[in-house]
C-alpha cells in the first residue's frame, strides 16, 4: 500500500505521524523525533500532509512543502470531532489524517515569514496595550486609596503621574516608591507602543492593499494593515457574509424543524480582527446619532429602530462585507449615491 494522506501531530519533541492510503486503510503509526521529521518526509512519495493550525505550524507547513508533499492546516475544532474515544498523540494523528480527507473539509491558508512577521506586530502591540491598561487602572485604584481621583481616560493619565512624582504630596515614602516604578513602566511602555505604532504606519504607507481598504469609513491604518496582515485570502470565501461569519460578526444560530432561531453574535474566528472592526464601527455611528444623518439611509434606518451597540456590531459586520468586496475584487471604497 502506498501512503496517500499522512497526518502530523505536532509537538515539541515527539511528533506522531499516521499514514493512509487513498481508501483510508492504514499504512503506518509512527513516533518521529524532532530533528527526524523533515528525513522521514523527504522519503515519502509525495502526498498530503496535514497538521492541525496550532504553534509552529506554518514554519512546519512551509518546511514539508518545499519537499514536494501537498500540506493542508486544519482547525484544532474541526479535527476534535474524528478523535475516537481516549485522546492521546496517536488518536490525534489518526484523527487529522481522517479529518484531511474529507471532501468538504476547511483549511487554514499556509502564511509566509513576512506576513507572520505583520502577524507578531499587531500580537504584540495588543500585549503591551493591554498592561499600559493594566498600569493605568493600577495607578487609578492605589491613589484613589489616598483621596487622589482624576478623570477617567488616557487623556489624563499625565494627571495622575504628577500626583505621584509631586514632591508636596501626601503620598507615604513606601507607596511612593512603588508608585513611582509604575509610572517608569506606564512610560516605557509608551515608548514600546509607539514603535510599534510607526512600524504599523510605515507597513501602511508601502502597501497598495492597506491604502485601498483604509478608504472604507471606520476603517483606518491599523485596521487595515491588521485585515491584510491576519486575514486569510479572499478567494478561500464565497461571498462578504462568509468572511462575516468567519470574524464571528453574525449571529448564532440553533434552527431545528424549519424554525430559524437567531441569537446573539457568535464572536467565532479571528478576535484582533473583529475587535478593530466593532472599535472602528463605534465613532462612525456616535458621530451620526449627534450630528444627524439622511433617514432613507441604511444606517439612519438602523439608529431609528435598534440600540446603538446593536447599530455598531451591525456596521461592522456590514464593514467587514466591504472589507472582503475590495480584497477580492480589488478597487477602493465609493459611498453610495445620493437618491435624488
Amino acid at each position: 500500500m502506498e501512503v496517500n494522506t499522512i497526518g502530523l501531530d505536532l509537538a515539541k519533541n515527539v511528533f506522531q505521524a499516521h499514514g493512509a492510503d487513498a481508501a483510508g486503510a492504514i499504512v503506518f503509526r509512527k513516533q518521529l523525533r524532532r530533528d527526524k521529521v523533515l528525513a522521514f518526509l523527504a522519503g515519502q512519495p509525495a502526498c498530503l500532509v496535514a497538521m492541525e493550525a496550532c504553534s509552529g505550524a506554518h514554519h512546519w507547513a512551509r518546511e514539508i512543502g518545499k519537499l514536494g508533499h501537498a500540506v493542508r492546516l486544519i482547525p484544532p475544532s474541526y479535527v476534535k470531532p474524528f478523535v475516537k474515544r481516549q485522546k492521546n498523540d496517536a488518536a490525534d494523528a489518526e484523527a487529522i489524517c481522517e479529518a484531511a480527507q474529507r471532501p468538504t473539509m476547511r483549511f487554514v491558508a499556509v502564511k509566509s515569514e513576512e506576513e507572520q512577521a505583520s502577524a507578531a506586530v499587531f500580537r504584540a502591540r495588543d500585549l503591551l496595550v493591554r498592561q499600559r491598561t493594566q498600569t493605568i487602572n493600577a495607578l487609578r485604584g492605589h491613589l484613589a486609596e489616598y483621596g487622589l481621583v482624576v478623570a477617567q481616560g488616557p487623556s489624563h493619565t499625565a494627571k495622575l503621574m504628577e500626583k505621584v512624582e509631586d514632591p508636596e504630596g501626601d503620598l507615604p515614602k513606601a507607596a511612593r516608591l512603588a508608585l513611582t516604578m509604575l509610572v517608569d513602566t506606564l512610560r516605557s511602555l509608551e515608548e514600546r507602543i509607539k514603535l510599534l505604532d510607526a512600524e504599523i504606519a510605515r507597513r501602511a504607507r508601502e502597501d497598495e492593499d492597506v491604502r485601498r481598504l483604509a478608504t472604507i469609513p471606520g476603517v483606518g491604518p491599523i485596521t487595515a494593515t491588521a485585515l491584510v496582515a491576519l486575514a486569510p485570502c479572499a478567494a478561500i470565501f464565497r461571498k462578504g457574509r462568509d468572511f462575516a461569519a468567519w470574524l464571528g460578526l453574525t449571529p448564532l444560530q440553533r434552527s431545528t424543524g424549519g424554525k430559524q432561531k437567531l441569537g446573539a453574535t457568535s464572536k467565532m474566528g479571528e478576535r484582533t480582527l473583529r475587535r478593530l472592526l466593532i472599535i472602528g464601527a463605534s465613532p462612525v455611528v456616535r458621530h451620526a446619532r449627534r450630528r444627524g444623518i439622511r433617514e432613507e439611509s441604511w444606517l439612519g434606518r438602523m439608529l431609528a429602530r435598534k440600540p446603538p451597540m446593536l447599530v455598531v456590531v451591525a456596521l461592522a459586520n456590514k464593514m467587514a462585507r466591504i472589507v472582503w468586496a475590495l480584497m477580492a475584487r480589488g478597487g477602493t471604497y465609493r459611498a453610495p449615491a445620493v437618491a435624488a
